[in-house]
């Protein structure tokens, strides 16, 4: 083994080359594929657990996510820095996989649906989207004005890296207990972290604001993309999400591409020990 890698020492270092050139501008775009596939699988996990719920757990948890929205306060900026035992009140509803995904997300302009997940905290917002605490259930109903964040420009996840290119009319979609509250984007705004009145209740109207910071990579700001609870199309109603099989496809290809480099190096060096042969005769 060791006389085999002295003889093939310099096809060994080129590959290496090659394949730590090939990691650095590959590893953004297999993470991401890697991200979303597991986002996928937690979707159908979720989706598995609201198939299999009973009608009447279903409705509890409805119930008591309505009765939570009920005890915000319209008209005035949401609490967002809730004490220890409200946090544990709301980490419990609507965790319908005990993983504490409540819902997910779907935004048909960025071709992505994202999970959503219970709070802000970094551990969360590095993989995934989070619903802010202190702000409503995204259940619907008037009066309710639900807040979901997600980082941009990560290395490892899209997530709302994109959200910058919906517009006024555009649509996203939550999909929350098998229900679909769909919702037509109304007002787009550029505002400071500490800019937080744009998030109120208002007693008479459905919200769903998606927040990010912005601009990419400075991150001083927040853009806020809201909507306005419309009427779902009964082609959206039927939606179903699937497992991605990307990841699958792009490491298959990864390991054809390693494949090929490998044998390209021993094949460079079997042509020129022979043409150095050939010379040598």
């Amino acid at each position: 083994m060791i006389t085999f890698i002295k003889k093939h020492f310099i096809t060994f270092i080129l590959v290496i080359i090659l394949l730590s050139g090939l990691s650095l501008l590959l590893y953004p775009t297999l993470s991401n594929i890697w991200n979303s596939y597991h986002q996928s699988e937690a979707i159908a996990s979720y989706k598995h657990h609201v198939a299999d719920m009973k009608q009447s757990k279903e409705e509890e948890m409805l119930s008591a996510a309505h009765a939570y929205n009920k005890t915000l306060a319209t008209g005035v900026t949401p609490l967002l820095n809730l004490t220890k035992s409200e946090i544990e009140t709301y980490n419990h509803i609507l965790d319908v996989t005990g993983t504490g995904i409540m819902a997910y997300v779907e935004i048909p302009k960025l071709k992505t649906t994202m999970p959503i997940y219970h709070g802000t905290d970094e551990a969360i917002l590095e993989i995934a989207i989070g619903h802010i605490p202190g702000t409503s259930f995204p259940v619907g109903g008037k009066g309710t004005h639900s807040v979901i964040s997600g980082h941009r420009g990560l290395p490892s996840a899209n997530l709302f890296t994109n959200l910058n290119h919906l517009k006024n009319g555009d649509r996203f979609m939550i999909h929350v207990l098998g229900k679909t509250l769909t919702y037509k984007v109304d007002q787009i705004l550029t505002v400071k972290p500490e800019e937080i009145s744009a998030l109120k209740i208002d007693p008479n109207q459905d919200y769903c604001t998606l927040v990010t910071c912005t601009p990419y990579g400075v991150n001083t700001h927040r853009l806020l993309v809201r909507g306005h609870r419309v009427v779902t199309p009964k082609t959206i109603k039927n939606h179903k999400t699937e497992s991605s099989n990307d990841f699958w496809q792009i490491m298959g290809s990864s390991v054809v591409l390693l494949l090929v480099v490998v044998g390209w190096g021993f094949h460079s060096r079997k042509v020129r020990k022979g043409r150095r042969s050939r010379r040598s005769t």
